[in-house]
């Protein structure tokens, strides 16, 4: 829906994706291109800083310029309580939802400029908590922290950094399921 309404109003996208989520990637290319949109499709799971990079790489050499930046890469597993949270998994809940926004603003930080936007998605759980999602809910807690900070850090550059904290979503399902003319976004 994101890459949707950015392509309708006339933006390049780029759409990182695990390699299980193709269809879904494609049909999402689908719309974009259909609304005249131009969309770099990159199979690459943000979990390390070099896939990171080779994003920020891929769109510079696809469209030249980067001017916004929506990090919206998450992922969840619900536990009945702490004590059922590995290291594991609490490694990987906080190394694909945090750490590849730091990763993805740190490469892409030299080819932002006056006017550009980073756009992170928290969620409301990092307000009201998740009794099953409380890995979950402590990242997008940092990722209000990451915002406010960065949002500091680069005032004097004229970047603007916003969060948005949306509640459940399910975007594949909703945008798959929907024809092109019954998607309705922003302005």
């Amino acid at each position: 829906a994101v890459a949707v309404a950015f392509a309708k109003h006339g933006a390049a996208v780029v759409i990182c994706y695990l390699k299980k989520e193709e269809k879904d990637a494609a049909v999402t290319k689908k719309f974009v291109t259909e609304y005249g949109g131009k969309c770099l499709l990159l199979p690459l799971n943000l979990n390390t800083e070099e896939h990171c990079k080779k994003v920020i790489q891929k769109t510079i050499e696809r469209f030249k310029r980067i001017d916004i930046i929506v990090n919206n890469a998450g992922t969840h597993y619900p536990q009945p309580g702490i004590e059922s949270i590995s290291s594991k998994q609490l490694q990987e809940t906080f190394n694909i939802n945090v750490f590849s926004m730091f990763y993805i603003v740190k490469a892409a930080l030299k080819y932002l400029k006056k006017g550009s936007s980073i756009i992170n998605t928290a969620s409301v759980t990092a307000y009201r908590g998740s009794a099953h999602l409380i890995d979950y809910s402590a990242t997008k807690g940092a990722i209000v922290s990451f915002t406010r900070s960065l949002a500091a850090s680069l005032i004097d550059k004229k970047i603007r950094v916003n969060a948005v904290a949306p509640g459940p979503v399910w975007t594949p399902l909703i945008v798959s399921s929907l024809k092109l003319k019954e998607i309705k976004t922003f302005g």
